[in-house]
This record gives structure tokens, C-alpha cells and sequence, in this order.
């Protein structure tokens, strides 16, 4: 077990199965599926990350350097929790990008139903650490667990 502190960018608490992305995240390229298809296990869809093409994102702790892609990025995540298709949380090792924290926010403000706690500044450690199907626990003061 270990845990690392980082900055709370939207609050909650979670635990849930790690899945691991050492590559930037292109959210429309992986989210697409679910919003278009309805794919209740969001599947990731990009096939330039495979660290995470195929597999299943709903419900995990998704761990990850950063997003890339598309300004539609922090579009894509709103939606992907407006429609049940979201991560457990996001937990980023870099300073969370503008569009995936303008995302994280809008959830937390316009869905409050919706918990999707997002910690960034974990550093390289952590991602180097956790590796997939780990259990995460996300605290309230930004503390992560990983074990």
C-alpha cells in the first residue's frame, strides 16, 4: 500500500479498480462509443493509446498523465457523466489541462448527482506505482490510496 496527496480539482470520495494510461488521454477518441453506442462499459476507443484501447474505463479509477485531443474534451466528459459512462474518478500524475478540468468542474456544479472526484499533481511516482486492477481509494483531502 501507498498513498500520494495531490490537489482536489472536484471533491469526493470513491474506491475503485485502477486502469493505467501512461500516454495522454484523447477523451472524444476514447469516450465516443459510449456516447454514440451507449456502450455502458465504456470501452475505450482510442486506438493510439494501448495502454487503455479496449478496455473498459465505467466505474475505474482512470490513471493518467494528462488529456490530449480535441476542445471538445471537457464536453465529452460532462456528457459521459450525464449519460452513467464515467470513471470512478480521474487521477492525473501532471497539473490537470484546462478542458478536462473545465469538465471535471461543470460536472461537479451542474450534476451534483454525480460523483466523479478528479485529483491531479499525483506525480510521476504514482503513475510509475499503480498498475491496472490496483485498488484506489480517493479521500476527501486528496489523498490516494493504492493498494
Amino acid at each position: 500500500m501507498k498513498e500520494f496527496k495531490g490537489r482536489i480539482v472536484a471533491p469526493g470520495t470513491v474506491t475503485a479498480p485502477a486502469v493505467v494510461s501512461h500516454g495522454g488521454l484523447n477523451t472524444l477518441a476514447s469516450f465516443q462509443s459510449a456516447l454514440l453506442f451507449g456502450d455502458k462499459k465504456t470501452t475505450c476507443g482510442d486506438q493510439n493509446n494501448p495502454d487503455l484501447y479496449n478496455k473498459p474505463m465505467g466505474g475505474k479509477a482512470l490513471c493518467l498523465p494528462q488529456t490530449i485531443g480535441s476542445t471538445t474534451g471537457g464536453l465529452v466528459l460532462y456528457a459521459a457523466c450525464a449519460m452513467g459512462h464515467q470513471p470512478a474518478c480521474l487521477l492525473f500524475s501532471n497539473p490537470i489541462d484546462s478542458l478536462a478540468a473545465a469538465g471535471s468542474i461543470l460536472v461537479s456544479v451542474w450534476l451534483p448527482e454525480v460523483q466523479m472526484p478528479v485529483v491531479d499533481s499525483l506525480g510521476e511516482e504514482f503513475l510509475n506505482y499503480v498498475k491496472d486492477d490496483m485498488t484506489i481509494t480517493v479521500k476527501e483531502d486528496g489523498t490516494v490510496v493504492v493498494e
